[in-house]
């Protein structure tokens, strides 16, 4: 899979009023090397007894087949590639197409006015540019898409800076003058002396080899444009080799990108420039001064007084380009385990890059840490140096760079338990019954509590009033009813004060008793968007009764967040919540929720080899 993402050859066809004409191709292989290798394979002994078998006899098979030898592309002429790729204006400016065997064309090509030309030139007085890129007829959809594309914006390219300075016209006269010029000589060396005299051949040549090395372009042309093109399928095999990461995988990553996430740079600043336009520098360095992979990109836009939306595209156009991934802010918390395709062996070329890159520090020493989940937090303690803390951190930023670890999220699945509670009847007719009992008991409490507080009142020892009322005698207690007597003008009587707390120990437990009936009233309601069976195992968690777990419980189940597509710290961004508060709800609920711990999937399908 990996020889297919590299072209096969670059061919540059041009065509005007005189004709067509295939000026340049790289690599110089001639038919001389394909017949050579077709007269060595007949002169091996045969068996005698062989017999040729011919499917058709009255057709002559064909010995155009073998198209590919090392990579190279053999068995055409010239003059067969010229006449197919100087198509007809019909078909330029458009996606050009063509398999032959095992060899698959694909360009675009362009019609470009003379730079004398005004607009209403005729379309005759044209000339037609096509940079066609010969590929494996095994490559994937995504990869000629890719090409196509290379081969367009070439063509744009080209009919810029021929309107600019006429440098098409300029580079084609002089490759059409030296073959020429080089008629006796062998085409070789004629390709070779028309990339040493024009730039035009020397930017396809740089172009062939950077394609089939790391997949990133970044060619001048004319000394004046700068065309930069990025091949995912090739570039991001230099970090993870094996991994075949094609555009449409990305844009499924990026377009799950969020303002929680956070960016991972996999080179040095220096190789940063390379992907971006002299244009796009001045904010690719804003964002660089700001870079740290401790904050989110929300916090990053902020300190480098960016949007968010020119954030997302910097990052976008970074992993796009294989300078960086998508990681969640380290931090203690994240666990990380050993990626399970991590080139661990032996004579891994990373042991001794990780030996060089922290001395004394051992690879697989570091790493079988992580042989388990494990968060960052539990490898470190609060006796340990800072400094000691800062290199652990070093080390995982190292190893996420080469993609040794992966981190894993915490998602929530809402799914009570029905074989504890029974079908969905019985568990409304529990509810119901549980529900009425405790109403029940409810008004018993309530009686109980008016009743309790009369007995209460005569239970209590009041004091005798000091003076007769309706002629009745005083009684044996006189000299203290008129102690008290004498004490009355000077402050309230003990049984006010009795009947006053009396009062407000009735006033309090009569609204105890009304917040009791409004919360189980809203216990219900919030209930209410549970179906019976889910209604009854919620009832039965103690932590149910608490309107303010209950609520949030709720409220996150009606977002959709216990459905195993967020992870925990997606609901507290969006949620604004605290990693403590979300925890302690799931422990109180951890009857009716299950937590298990995965990669991010958007974040994971770039690198998982095909």
């Amino acid at each position: 899979m990996e020889t297919n993402v590299n072209p096969l050859a670059v061919i540059l066809v041009y065509f005007d009023s005189k004709g067509d004409r295939l000026l340049y191709r790289y690599p110089y292989q001639t038919l001389g090397q394909t017949e050579a290798s077709d007269e060595q394979r007949k002169s091996r002994k045969r068996n005698p007894y062989a017999v040729a078998h011919v499917d058709d006899l009255l057709q002559t098979p064909t010995h155009l087949g073998a198209s590919k030898g090392q990579g190279q592309l053999q068995g055409f002429a010239d003059e067969v590639l010229s006449a197919l790729f100087a198509v007809k204006p019909q078909l330029c400016n458009q996606k050009f197409e063509l398999k032959l065997n095992d060899v698959r064309f694909v360009s675009h090509p362009t019609l470009i006015p003379h730079k004398e030309q005004r607009s209403g030139a005729m379309a005759k007085q044209q000339m037609l540019i096509n940079i066609v890129f010969a590929l494996h007829a095994q490559a994937s959809y995504s990869i000629v898409k890719c090409y196509h594309e290379l081969s367009k914006r070439l063509g744009l390219a080209l009919k810029f800076e021929e309107q600019r300075s006429g440098y098409l016209t300029e580079q084609t006269a002089h490759m059409a003058r030296t073959h020429d010029e080089q008629q006796q000589q062998p085409l070789e060396r004629t390709l070779e002396l028309i990339a040493e005299r024009c730039s035009l051949a020397q930017a396809l040549r740089s172009i062939f080899h950077d394609l089939c090395t790391t997949g990133l372009l970044s060619t001048s042309l004319n000394h004046n444009l700068t065309l930069c093109f990025c091949l995912p399928a090739k570039a991001h095999q230099l970090h993870k080799k094996g991994s075949m990461v094609d555009p449409e995988t990305i844009d499924r990553c990026l377009r799950a990108l969020k303002p929680y996430h956070g960016m991972l740079l996999l080179v040095d600043f220096a190789e940063l420039l390379d992907c971006v336009p002299p244009t796009g520098a001045r904010m690719l360095w804003q964002l660089v001064d700001a870079y740290d992979p401790l904050i989110s990109l929300q916090s990053m836009a902020s300190k480098a007084d960016l949007s968010i939306e020119h954030v997302y595209k910097l990052v976008s156009h970074l992993v796009y380009w294989a300078k960086a991934t998508i990681i969640y802010p380290l931090c203690e918390t994240n666990v990380y385990v050993i990626a399970p395709d991590a080139p661990l062996h032996t004579k891994s070329h990373l042991v001794e890059k990780f030996s060089a890159r922290f001395a004394g520090m051992s690879l697989f020493e570091v790493i079988s840490d992580f042989s388990l989940p494990t968060s960052i937090g539990h490898l470190t303690t609060p006796l340990q140096q800072p400094a000691r803390q800062g290199i652990l951190a070093q080390m995982v930023i190292w190893m996420l760079q080469h993609h040794l670890l992966m981190q894993l999220h915490t998602y929530v699945q809402f799914m009570p338990s029905e074989d504890e509670f029974g079908d969905s009847a019985s568990c409304s007719n529990h509810l119901r019954d549980a529900v009425s009992d405790e109403e029940g008991d409810q008004e018993q409490d309530a009686d109980e509590m008016h009743g309790g507080s009369m007995l209460s009142m005569s239970s209590q020892p009041l004091p005798v009033p000091a003076v007769s009322v309706g002629g009745h005698r005083r009684d044996n207690s006189e000299d203290h009813s008129s102690l008290a007597s004498d004490n009355i003008a000077v402050q309230p009587s003990s049984s006010h004060k009795s009947n006053f707390s009396i009062t407000a120990s009735m006033s309090t437990d009569n609204c105890d008793s009304l917040d009791s009936m409004e919360d189980e009233q809203k216990l219900k309601e919030l209930l209410q968007v549970f179906s019976d069976a889910d209604r009854a195992a919620i009832r039965r968690i103690p932590a149910s009764a608490n309107v303010d777990d209950l609520s949030l419980l709720v409220k996150l189940y009606q977002m959709g967040y216990f459905k195993s597509e967020h992870h925990l710290e997606e609901i507290m961004y969006f949620e604004n919540l605290r990693r403590s508060q979300l925890l302690q709800l799931l422990d109180k609920f951890r009857d009716v929720l299950i937590i298990y711990e995965t990669e991010d999937p958007a974040i994971a399908s770039m690198y998982n080899t095909k």
